[in-house]
């Protein structure tokens, strides 16, 4: 899988979610449970991977969104 974003906003992983469902990507937020067991200080950021083949088509709708620039994330 390849990692489209990492952060800790909380609406912006909602909002990526929303955007990659509606679109059909398959997608997975990993660190949602190291970021609980932290006590959810929002100091460990959540990561969005997809499947490589999505990549390119993801990445291209989020920055179509505003979200990222398009490029790698990171």
């Amino acid at each position: 899988m390849i990692e489209l974003i990492r952060t800790n906003d909380a609406v912006t992983i909602s909002f990526i979610e929303s955007l990659l469902r509606d679109a059909g990507i398959d997608y997975l937020v990993a660190d949602q449970n190291m970021s609980i067991m932290e006590g959810s200080l929002g100091v460990l950021p959540r990561r969005v991977l997809v499947d490589a083949v999505e990549a390119e088509t993801a990445r291209r709708l989020l920055a179509d969104a505003g979200v990222m620039d398009g490029g790698d994330a990171g």
